[in-house]
């Protein structure tokens, strides 16, 4: 007895619309920062934590994706072994 999947995807017009979202994002904190009246290094304080501050969104955004895929492979491991036990069973067998 099999589940269907319930597994969504993201549709191409919802990934371009990221890409295209964080592209511009960042493009504009670039631009802003350089086009502030700052010293250089204070420029290159800004933009080294804004490089450090995406790196760390995207590590963020994997390990949670990570802890979601481990805990639906475990769920449906689980799903797996009750089925086969509800298989087995027999209710009349004395």
């Amino acid at each position: 007895m099999s589940t269907p999947s319930t597994e969504t995807k993201s549709t191409t017009a919802f990934l371009v619309q990221a890409m295209i979202a964080f592209g511009i994002s960042f493009a504009a904190i670039c631009f802003g920062i350089v086009r502030l009246p700052l010293d250089m290094w204070q420029r290159g304080f800004l933009l080294m934590s804004m490089l450090f501050l995406v790196s760390s969104c995207f590590t963020l955004a994997k390990v949670i994706r990570d802890q979601h895929e481990s805990s639906r492979v475990n769920h449906r491991i689980d799903e797996a072994r009750l089925e086969k036990l509800i298989a087995e069973h027999d209710p009349f067998k004395a």
